[in-house]
Parts: structure tokens; C-alpha cells; sequence
């Protein structure tokens, strides 16, 4: 199986899980050209050389309208006095704190939404990266008890960390892991000066987005982990816990900007695991009072907030009523996050939890080069199977172009 490994023994950050990410592509430049392509207004994605410790790797820094927002935030704001490990980005709601500042943008999620949608990417791209914001919003929303279509994104609603969400969201596009697994996290400790005053480490929302998540401290002071790290992986990641026996073909390291007595970075590592079962969660409830595009709304929701699968399966209830049974199926770690969405997007007023084993196959995506363009074709093996198929999005695409059906598409790919 196709494994993504992140270790976050010096926390995560969205420019860090940029780098390392960036760094598992054969080709990291063209890729950076792609990310300056998606039409962020004024940003621009550089890709720098970075040594910690020793280590090589890679910084990403992200310049609006010529500069890097971090340095310019820092340099006009003295009520910030702490210098952030990676990038800057504590969040809070209140306007009247001295945030403002003439072009430094703080959005709320109708502005993110706003961005998102005219961006050059996929609808997955576009639904992971709501889906992020949509955790950090609920972090915030439960932290400051504010409604949230009423918080305010400070430094994470910036074009620069919206800019790290979308790099890691097109990256995790690219390179397609089957699954996604991280170390625990390490938080950092002690104490940072915001705003509001002093906040333990992890902040408040860091804390809340992390919650379920194995996390620690350690000796090394300051904020290792942001809250948009901490979205990002608590979105992407399948499981937490120690590196599984992998074949590995990249490693990839995402440098922070800070020094310390360890290698401030992030390192990605992808490969093969010779897995084939795991243990997932499956939610199910049975609905008889919901219209059919309602269920769907919320099986896509579920879908964008990281559910393996969602899928209904007709019922007889109480009454002679017909029903619909929605079963979604989870990684552990997220069992909690599929609830309360189950819970928000449905009419159901209790859940069943079952922790279940599944078997699967062997899979990985290559990229295949064809007359009518390239297109990724998805390959599964074990137990006796061999198959392929291709990726209909690319199919879909090919068609489209070429103003042909998909069947003839197919035919001329198999017969080239």
C-alpha cells in the first residue's frame, strides 16, 4: 500500500509540511510553478536551500506582493513579542485587539470560501482545503465560544497560510498516498505572548484540533506545532503512532525557520507497506425523516471531512416506514470528528460505533503517458489479483478536450 509518513518530532507547520512534501517530487520546481499558478492574488511560493543541524532540506517561503507577511506582520505589530518557530500564526476573534492593519487581511470563512473558489485547482483540492479551514474554525468557535460564521481567521486567514493550506492540499493531490499515518506530536513548552496575554503551549486552539491525537512536550521551549499544522494533519492523517515497516523511495525534509538543539523540521517519508489490514471505525444510523438531497449533502460532507467511505443502504423502520441507513467508515483517530459532523448534518438523534478489521488490496497510482495526453491509472495486486484502471477524473478530462465519449476515450487509450 501507498503510505505517506510524516514524523512531527519538532511539531508541523504549514510551510514545513509544504517543503517536505514538496521535496518527495522527482521534479519540486515544476511543481512550484504549478503552485504559482493557482491565483492566489499577489503570493508567490519561493523554494529555498535550508540547513539544520547538518540536515539539507527544503524552506518554502511565501511572499505577498513581494514580501514575506510573517516579517511584515512582525515589524508592524510590537504587541506580538514572541518570535514564532515556523510561521506565525496565533488566531483570535476579537477585531478590537489592535489586529487590524491595512493590508494585512483578516478573513472570516466566507472570505476563505470567496478565495477558495477561484482558485486553479480541483474540487478535491478546493473541498480539502475548506474542510481545513472548517476545523480551525470549529476549534476557534469551541475555544472562544463564538458562533462560527462569526470568527475572524487573524494570521491564518492571511494570503500566506491560506497559500501553505493550498500547497499541501495540491501536494497530498500529487503524489496520492493510499494512506496517510504520522508519528505523535511534538507540541513544544512553556508559554507565548499574544494578544490576549500569555497562552500555554499548545494554544488553545492547537489543543482542541489536536484533541484525540497523541501529542507531547518536551525540554525545547516555544510553539512547535501551529494551529494550521495541526488542521492539516488532524484532516490528512489516517493514524498516529510509530513508522510501520515501509519500503521507502522519498524522504522528504521541511525546514522551519527557527534554530534549535534538534533539526527544526519535518520529515516526510513515502513508500510501499506490505499491509493489508487495518483496523477502522464504522458509524452507522437510520434515518426516515430526511430527503434524499439532504443525505447526500451530508455523505459529501463527511467525504470532505475525511471519511474513508460513506455509503446508505435501504431500511425498513418502525411503523412500516422506509429508511435509510447511513454507515460511514473512519480512521480511529477521527471516530470523534465523523460524529459530531453525523450528528450536525443529520436528523439522527443517536449513533452505533463498531470497531471493524478490513482487508485490501495493494495499491498505487502511476502516471501514464498516452497520445491524448497523460493520464493516472490506478493499479491494485495481492491475493491473486492483478487489475488497472484508469483515473476517471483524467478520463473525464480527455473527453472533454478532445470532444469525444468516454468509451472512445478508452478505446483509443487501449488501442494506443
Amino acid at each position: 500500500m501507498r503510505t505517506l509518513y510524516f514524523d512531527c518530532a519538532m511539531g508541523a507547520a504549514g510551510d514545513m509540511l509544504t517543503a517536505a512534501l514538496l521535496e518527495l517530487l522527482p521534479d519540486p520546481d515544476a511543481f512550484v510553478e504549478k503552485l504559482n499558478g493557482l491565483g492566489l492574488p499577489g503570493t508567490e511560493f519561493v523554494r529555498e536551500a535550508a540547513v539544520k543541524c547538518g540536515i539539507r532540506g527544503t524552506h518554502v517561503a511565501v511572499l505577498v506582493n513581494g514580501e514575506e507577511e510573517h516579517a511584515f506582520f512582525h515589524s508592524h505589530h510590537h504587541h506580538h513579542e514572541h518570535e514564532h518557530e515556523h510561521e506565525h500564526e496565533h488566531h483570535h476573534h476579537d477585531q478590537e485587539n489592535g489586529h487590524g492593519h491595512e493590508g494585512h487581511h483578516h478573513s472570516g470563512m466566507h472570505d476563505v470560501e470567496h478565495i477558495v473558489s477561484h482558485l486553479a485547482a480541483s474540487r478535491q483540492v478546493k473541498a480539502d482545503m475548506l474542510a481545513v479551514y472548517g476545523l480551525i474554525a470549529g476549534a476557534e468557535s469551541k475555544v472562544h465560544g463564538v458562533p462560527v460564521p462569526d470568527i475572524h481567521f487573524h494570521e491564518v486567514g492571511t494570503l500566506d497560510a491560506i497559500a501553505d493550506v493550498a500547497a499541501v492540499c495540491l501536494l497530498m493531490e500529487e503524489l496520492a498516498p493510499e494512506q496517510v499515518l504520522a508519528s505523535p506530536v511534538h507540541v513544544g513548552s512553556g508559554q507565548v505572548r499574544c494578544a490576549h496575554g500569555l497562552l500555554s503551549v499548545p494554544t488553545p486552539a492547537t489543543a482542541e484540533l489536536l484533541r484525540g491525537v497523541p501529542i507531547y512536550g518536551g525540554e525545547i521551549p516555544g510553539e512547535l506545532c501551529t494551529p494550521t499544522g495541526a488542521a492539516l494533519l488532524r484532516h490528512f492523517v489516517n493514524s498516529f503512532g510509530p513508522m510501520p515497516a515501509m519500503r521507502t523511495e522519498a524522504i522528504g525534509y521541511g525546514m522551519g525557520k527557527k534554530d534549535f538543539p534538534a533539526a527544526n523540521c519535518v520529515r516526510a517519508l513515502l513508500g510501499d507497506t506490505d499491509e493489508r489490514g487495518d483496523t477502522v471505525v464504522e458509524l452507522s444510523c437510520n434515518l426516515d425523516d430526511m430527503t434524499a438531497e439532504d443525505i447526500a449533502f451530508a455523505a459529501e460532507e463527511l467525504l470532505a471531512g475525511g471519511a474513508l467511505d460513506v455509503y446508505t443502504v435501504p431500511v425498513g423502520m418502525k411503523k412500516g416506514r422506509p429508511g435509510t441507513m447511513l454507515r460511514v467508515m473512519c480512521a480511529p483517530a477521527d471516530r470523534d470528528r465523523m460524529a459530531e459532523l453525523l450528528f450536525r448534518h443529520t436528523t439522527t438523534l443517536g449513533l452505533r460505533e463498531e470497531e471493524i478489521r478490513r482487508r485490501t488490496l495493494e495499491r498505487r497510482t502511476e502516471a501514464v503517458e498516452t497520445p491524448l495526453g497523460a493520464v493516472r491509472v490506478k493499479r491494485a495486486s495481492g491475493a491473486g489479483v492483478d487489475r488497472q484502471k484508469i483515473e476517471y477524473e483524467d478520463l473525464a478530462r480527455l473527453a472533454r478536450e478532445n470532444g469525444l465519449s468516454l468509451a472512445e476515450i478508452r478505446r483509443r487509450i487501449r488501442e494506443s
